[in-house]
């Protein structure tokens, strides 16, 4: 089983190595291109060697191999647009929808507010549209790449997320019951190996509070902070300020909640200090600004969109006003925080023919929102697929035991797993049993990526 799988796989990688990679977006699914949470490499197209015949040494085109390539594209093309019509066809046919032992495969709960214990091992339906509402900033690679391979806009409920869901749930409500031995955390840092679902959790918890009327400060790439962009010291503060950045950060945070910050009135009188914008230097004549008397946060968020020197100031400041807002719960929310612990892609120049690497901790930005070390609701999830590499355990401006650690899935997450691709078409109906998805769940190690990329080749 194990062998004919790995022949499989090999054979796959080594025909996708000849030929450019085709996909059809499917006709359940409609996905807009607003996720930013994990950048992927593009698919290079290569164009087919000519080789030369050994009889004259001339170079001459293989016909054979050309149509072989272009019967192999065309007949994946087929596959995917066949996988989809049929899946569009048993849409309401539910007696597909069975999960191990004869449970349910979905949930029947409505929003994930409603989800219990009871519900884990089920799949929860997202509806696109609605999700991009609530997540505009964008989904995390993993979700797209779930909802793209499956042909369905699903997640699967587990424990873990429900866990932590519950946690936060009973910081704001104190009186909810906790189970016997559990501790309550205002700051957790989500760890664990690649691919063990810790960037979906968060979203899913970010999606869960928005729709209980938090607010949520979410960043869906901590690596944007430190990659990309200008970067200037600022004089004044001695860090590094990255008004690109800074930006980019108000424009998403403003996405979904302009109507509550609108109402939010600023706290804080204290004058903005002003830095380099974009392009255009320092600001002559000027190097702080006051926010006009009975400002909103949304009033202070636009100006740091509208004038480029004060971005970076804002974002400092908005961190301040949020740990004042005592009206309704806040709750900060960043992916990819192993990268504030690490150097930053920016260098400072020593000498002519030297630089200094600048660590994230010297970034405004960074600084303002990385410390755990307060009162405040905040998650932070490690990606280790930006290879920021193993960081010690003990980590500064996080409290002792604020990582919590996230695993990959277990057997019986495995068999709701397998049982949902086996709904979608993933795997063939014919060659589908325990001992076969138990071999790919071992061989896989639970890795959620490396299941759903080797299925399809299940024999």
């Amino acid at each position: 089983m194990l062998r004919s799988i790995l022949r499989a796989a090999a054979a796959a990688a080594a025909a996708s190595r000849h030929q450019p990679y085709n996909r059809n977006p499917s006709p359940i699914l409609s996905f807009t291109s607003n996720y930013s949470a994990k950048t992927t490499k593009s698919a290079v197209k290569k164009e087919p060697k000519k080789g030369k015949s050994k009889g004259d040494g001339k170079a001459t085109d293989d016909p054979s191999a050309s149509a072989a390539a272009s019967d192999d594209s065309d007949a994946a093309l087929f596959d995917d647009k066949s996988r989809a019509r049929r899946l569009a066809a048993e849409e309401n046919d539910h007696s597909l929808d069975v999960g191990p032992n004869g449970r349910p495969l979905f949930t029947s709960a409505s929003s994930l507010s409603q989800l219990t214990r009871k519900d884990a091992g089920t799949y929860f339906k997202f509806n696109m549209e609605g999700l991009n509402e609530v997540l505009p900033e964008g989904l995390p690679l993993g979700m797209v790449k779930e909802f793209e391979d499956s042909m369905r806009s699903a997640v699967l409920v587990r424990q873990n997320f429900l866990d932590l869901r519950d946690n936060f749930r009973r910081v704001v409500d104190p009186s909810l019951l906790s189970p016997a031995g559990s501790k309550i955390r205002k700051q957790i840092v989500l760890d664990g190996p690649v691919n063990s679902g810790k960037s979906i959790a968060l979203a899913m918890l970010v999606h869960w509070a928005r729709d209980e009327g938090w607010l949520v400060f979410y960043v869906p790439s901590g690596r944007r902070w430190t990659h990309g962009g200008f970067f200037f010291k600022n004089a004044e503060t001695g860090l590094w300020d990255t008004p690109v950045q800074a930006e980019d950060v108000l424009r998403d945070f403003l996405k979904y909640n302009e109507t509550r910050l609108r109402q939010l009135p600023c706290q804080l009188s204290d004058p903005i200090p002003l830095g380099e914008g974009v392009g255009v230097g320092m600001k002559k004549g000027a190097d702080s600004m006051m926010m006009p008397e009975g400002s909103t946060l949304y009033d202070l968020i636009d100006t740091g969109i509208k004038h480029t020197h004060a971005a970076v100031g804002v974002v400092v400041r908005l961190r301040k006003e949020l740990s004042l807002v005592k009206d309704i719960p806040v709750l900060f929310a960043i992916d990819q925080y192993n990268n504030w612990f690490t150097f930053s892609e920016f260098e400072e120049p020593v000498t002519v023919r030297s630089t200094r690497p600048i660590h994230a901790r010297e970034l405004a930005m960074v600084k303002a929102f990385r410390s755990m070390m307060h009162d405040d609701m905040m998650v932070g999830a490690f990606s280790h697929s930006t290879a920021v590499g193993k960081l010690r355990q003990d980590l500064p401006d996080v409290p002792l035991g604020a990582r919590v650690n996230f695993p990959r899935y277990n057997l019986d997450e495995a068999a709701s797993v397998f049982h949902y691709y086996l709904r979608q078409r993933l795997i063939r109906r014919e060659v589908f049993s325990e001992d076969a998805w138990k071999k790919v769940y071992y061989l896989s190690n639970g890795n959620g990526a490396e299941i759903r990329w080797l299925v399809p080749f299940m024999r």
